[in-house]
């Protein structure tokens, strides 16, 4: 609801000066690597050059010794081996990549996803008891499992081992697994914190198949899946990550997993593809298996040996996602409608919705769509199973985890991170959890955190947007939170007359400089009652640079973030 300021992101002048002396680089990209930490020539060459050697000795986490050996003990004995996770897209890949790596020299393995309406987030009771009932000895536990106290008691009870793979932070001292790995444990000096839940499960692949000397071919195979979880699960593209992140995208690019190809295929995805790709076209049919029906149809198709068999989970995946927005749109009209009907709509600084009619799998959605839209931390409920359960999203600079911990003793359960959270509670609670949310955040979310930023790198007029300023941006890549697509600010841009208004206040925009002859297209979301506004002037622009793919031809396209007049 809120225009966003426009901030211009600080510049070390005396380090750009010295990175434009050492790289012989446009002072500009200079100015980039400034303000993504890079403060000399070998850390530049690391970031340009991301390469296998780049990663971190997987065997500097605290336990991984212990998980190893106990894998390589269950391969010895002949254990039926579970590998667990969640049912969003870090966790299915995290199942289908260790999976994938196991199967190639032990068979005696099964999975297990937890049905979201059933069993909900995280290790289940239930889960322990199909380990049981199918004799297993050893579960993986990958993308959860850190806060599972519970369940991994009831499992060790049963004789059942459990090695955890998770990245989220633990509460309440360690569950009794035979190893805890979780770069986020105070004691683990693993010098990377943020990898994704896949990226910790790939982490144990890697000191397996260095525990037994197998060679780096085993490993690289995987790098598509734990491209996908990173890119989807919003972690960090910095560090580690953006290693992984660039390999991956590599072997997505070269030597695809049938699965992985057959989503390319179904959303006419042509490679090579870039993060936007996995985040918006592949991770949404992903994640609708869950959503919308059984988790388990993602990891068929990740697994899929043939490329027949693939495009028919594809395809079911294709069309469940289009159930899922359907659902998405009704809900997200529904719940925009009641914010825009509440009194005090313009103090207060939360949103919190309830509805039992709402699917349990699509609030997430909903709540960052509310979160983005009205620029509040928002909390979208529904009932299951006879509780309320919602999902939670944050605004920069608000810790919604924190702000979750001041209402604990409303909850069943809770869990998450400062940018996205889900709970639990009583539906009784309701009430009393949308007054003391809203209290909370009245306390703690700063004047800074309240008003919307478009933190804009650097100035650019369109006519320095070459092919070869393009080829040397796209070098940034892969692009993700605290490495994001620079966003740059254009002065004095004219309307060539060709821009058009779309559905749903986008617009397709046809634009040069007011002096310039080169003409850029783009596009821009919810900005056409602005541009109606100020079309026949000069203005500026905020945009990103983006390759756009249409009619089997490739071209320099702007994505607009923002407009505005010198009035």
């Amino acid at each position: 609801m809120k225009s966003p300021l426009w901030q211009f992101s600080p510049v070390d002048v005396p380090l750009v000066d010295q990175l434009q002396a050492d790289l012989k680089i446009d002072r500009i990209f200079c100015t980039l690597l400034a303000q993504r930490g890079i403060d000399g020539l070998d850390m530049a060459k690391q970031f340009f050059r991301p390469t296998w050697e780049h990663l971190h000795d997987p065997f500097l986490m605290k336990d991984m010794d212990l998980a190893v050996q106990r894998l390589d003990q269950a391969v010895k004995s002949g254990e039926r081996i579970l590998l667990y996770g969640d049912y969003d897209v870090d966790g299915t890949t995290s199942v289908a990549m260790m999976y994938r790596f196991i199967s190639r020299f032990y068979k005696n393995l099964d999975y297990y996803l937890p049905d979201r309406d059933k069993e909900g987030y995280g290790v289940s009771l239930a889960g322990v008891e199909y380990a049981r009932e199918n004799k297993c000895g050893l579960v993986i536990a990958m993308d959860c499992g850190i806060k599972a106290h519970a369940a991994v008691a009831l499992a060790k009870s049963y004789g059942i081992d459990f090695i955890i793979c998770d990245h989220h932070v633990p509460e309440g001292g360690l569950p009794e697994a035979v190893a805890n790995l979780d770069p986020k444990r105070t004691d683990c000096p693993y010098p990377y914190k943020e990898l994704s839940g896949c990226g910790i499960s790939f982490k144990l692949a890697q000191a397996f198949a260095l525990y037994h000397d197998m060679p780096a071919e085993e490993l690289n195979e995987l790098l598509d899946l734990v491209a996908v979880s990173i890119a989807c699960d919003i972690v960090p593209m910095t560090g580690e990550n953006r290693v992984l992140a660039h390999l991956g995208l590599q072997c997505l690019h070269h030597s695809p997993s049938i699965g992985l190809w057959a989503l390319m295929q179904r959303t006419n995805r042509p490679v090579p593809l870039n993060i936007n790709d996995l985040v918006f076209a592949v991770g949404p049919l992903i994640n609708a298996a869950g959503r919308l029906g059984d988790a388990r149809d993602a990891v068929r198709l990740m697994l899929s040996a043939d490329r027949h068999s693939a495009l028919d989970y594809a395809g079911k995946l294709v069309h469940k996602n289009k159930e899922r927005r359907t659902v998405d749109h009704l809900m997200a009209g529904e719940a925009t409608g009641r914010i825009l009907a509440q009194p005090g709509l313009e103090t207060n600084k939360s949103i919190v919705l309830f509805s039992s009619e709402w699917h349990k799998g699509i609030i997430g959605i909903a709540a960052s769509r509310m979160a983005e839209r009205f620029h509040r931390p928002a909390v979208i409920l529904t009932e299951s199973n006879g509780r309320a359960v919602g999902s939670a999203r944050s605004v920069p600079g608000f810790d919604l985890y924190a702000a979750l911990q001041s209402c604990e003793d409303l909850f069943y359960s809770y869990g998450g991170h400062a940018h996205a959270a889900g709970m639990q509670m009583p539906l009784e609670n309701v009430d009393a959890f949308v007054e003391r949310f809203e209290n909370v955040v009245q306390q703690q979310l700063t004047v800074e955190a309240e008003q919307p930023i478009l933190e804009i790198c650097s100035e650019l007029q369109l006519e320095d947007i070459t092919p070869n300023f393009w080829k040397m941006l796209k070098r940034f890549e892969p692009f993700g939170p605290h490495n994001r697509n620079p966003i740059f600010c254009a002065t004095n841009v004219m309307d060539t007359g060709h821009s058009r208004l779309l559905d749903n206040n986008h617009v397709r925009f046809s634009l040069k400089s007011l002096n310039g002859k080169s003409v850029f297209g783009g596009i821009g979301f919810d900005l056409g009652e602005t541009f109606q506004a100020i079309r026949d002037q000069p203005f500026d622009i905020a945009f990103n640079i983006r390759e756009e793919y249409w009619r089997g031809e490739r071209g320099i396209s702007l994505q607009i973030k923002g407009l505005r007049t010198k009035s």
